[in-house]
């Protein structure tokens, strides 16, 4: 079975945590190396820091990169959900994108946040996501981090 295809299930785990609020990742997802973006950009070049610096690579890769951008995302929204669309992959067992809806309440102003994240992975030939990179349009973006600064 393709990397993308035995993933499905695990994703959809992870999506019912996240929902349930956990920070917890299913087995075999991530690796300690998996990289995750957000529109193109490290988030170990997010962070203000040297991107090649061991604490920085400690936080933003692998289950902790996760659990790091997962709780900013709580804070920003603290009723946040998110829905999945189909994995869809083109042919290459080792890539694939998927459309989520994320929604909620924005924490600093209440306002209602829908919008689709489009998330394109990669696969290592072990089977678990070696970079995982979410695009979201620069409106809902900005909208997200206002609300996590928000006093």
């Amino acid at each position: 079975m393709a990397p993308a295809q035995a993933l499905t299930p695990k994703i959809d785990h992870l999506i019912a945590l996240f929902n349930a609020r956990s920070l917890d990742v299913p087995d075999g997802l991530f690796d300690r190396k998996t990289q995750f973006c957000l529109n193109g950009a490290p988030f170990e070049t997010l962070l203000g820091q040297p991107p090649d610096d061991a604490l920085v690579l400690m936080l933003a890769r692998g289950a902790a990169g996760y659990r790091f951008a997962t709780k900013a995302l709580q804070h920003a929204v603290p009723d946040v959900a998110i829905e999945r669309g189909d994995v869809v992959t083109t042919g290459d067992p080792f890539h694939a994108t998927a459309k989520l809806w994320l929604s909620g309440h924005l924490r600093d102003s209440g306002e209602s946040i829908d919008t689709i994240v489009s998330v394109a992975l990669q696969f290592a030939p072990a089977g678990w996501v070696a970079v995982a990179d979410a695009s979201v349009e620069a409106a809902s973006l900005e909208r997200l981090r206002t609300a996590r600064i928000a006093p």
